[in-house]
């Protein structure tokens, strides 16, 4: 997807974030309208003012359930990427994936779907003909300095869900509770959807160098001794070699998140990830040249397919130094 918040700037050209990293704390969600007129709201909890990375997890958009239909369809034309992955998880729905490397894929529910940026790369997404609710998430995970320029590909992986007392999981990158992935990444990751019952209370073993952040979508946690509801984002730093989840009266689906801090400094701005304004600058510009240009002729952004009528031109950048954030 691509982040068509229009002032996006205000969280890349502070300096870094307030917030101890050794405090778990709970992040609440901002409005983003997202596809253009008929504009979708999701609701943005990474990156915030006073943190911008979980691990190497650098964006989180949450969104639905949506009803579509002829009047409301989400249509994200061809927009770019640059140093990052993208993660695809849907509880419910299907997107159709088309990028410049050539993939064709369904986004289903309870597939993921990675894309790799690396030197750039621009797709689009539609939601397809039979999908009736749209519901799911958006994850980006910023890529380190030895991988940013790598080549762009495509994968798709279809966990199968593993039992943990009164917890179902899908385990989609790294490892949890026996269950691993095959999904290769630039740096340690862990991400799971969790469906938890009722008042249970859920023990789970992770990695003590991980942070995590617990994307709540829908019912009540607690854990690190924080409470955290709907659309709530659960911040927990480093150090436990257990996560320990108690649940409320309604049962609790989640979206686990984890990894090693990336520490490294970077500049996210409207689709791109890198290391300081001027590359934003050069990315920039590569974009707009290219979507002006022959559409059919390869460029930095790979060859657009010919059913891409229109792509998103970017927003014009602020009148800011865009500084660098961890």
């Amino acid at each position: 997807m691509s982040d068509v918040e229009f002032t996006p700037a205000a969280p890349a050209a502070k300096d870094a974030g307030t917030s101890s990293p050794g405090v778990a704390e709970v992040m609440h969600p901002r409005m983003v309208p997202l596809g253009g007129p008929r504009a979708h709201p999701v609701r943005r909890t990474l990156p915030q003012r006073r943190r911008s990375l979980i691990g190497a997890w650098c964006f989180a958009d949450h969104y639905g359930p949506t009803t579509i239909d002829a009047a409301r369809a989400m249509d994200l034309p061809g927009h770019p990427h640059t140093g990052l992955q993208t993660v695809s998880w849907l509880f419910t729905g299907t997107l159709e994936h088309r990028d410049t490397i050539g993939s064709r894929a369904l986004i289903r529910a309870g597939e993921m779907n990675l894309m790799t940026a690396g030197r750039g790369i621009a797709h689009a997404e539609h939601t397809t003909s039979d999908t009736t609710t749209l519901h799911g998430v958006q994850l980006w995970i910023a890529l380190p300095e030895h991988d940013r320029f790598a080549e762009p590909r495509f994968e798709s992986y279809a966990p199968e869900p593993v039992t943990v007392g009164e917890a179902r999981m899908r385990v989609f990158l790294g490892s949890l509770a026996g269950s691993a992935s095959p999904v290769r990444t630039s740096t340690p990751l862990l991400g799971a959807e969790l469906e938890i019952a009722p008042k249970a209370v859920v023990r789970l073993e992770v990695d003590p160098s991980f942070e995590h952040g617990i994307l709540v979508d829908s019912g009540d946690i607690t854990a690190g001794g924080v409470a955290a509801t709907d659309a709530q984002l659960l911040y927990l730093p480093t150090g436990a070699g257990s996560l320990t989840i108690e649940t409320g009266d309604r049962p609790v689906r989640a979206v686990l998140l984890g990894g090693e801090p990336l520490n490294e400094r970077i500049v996210m701005w409207w689709n791109f990830v890198g290391r300081s304004h001027e590359e934003i600058v050069t990315f920039r510009s590569q974009w707009q040249q290219q979507m002006t240009g022959d559409h059919y002729e390869a460029g930095p952004y790979g060859r657009f397919p010919e059913e891409w009528a229109t792509v998103l031109p970017a927003p014009e950048l602020p009148n800011a130094q865009l500084k660098p954030r961890m």
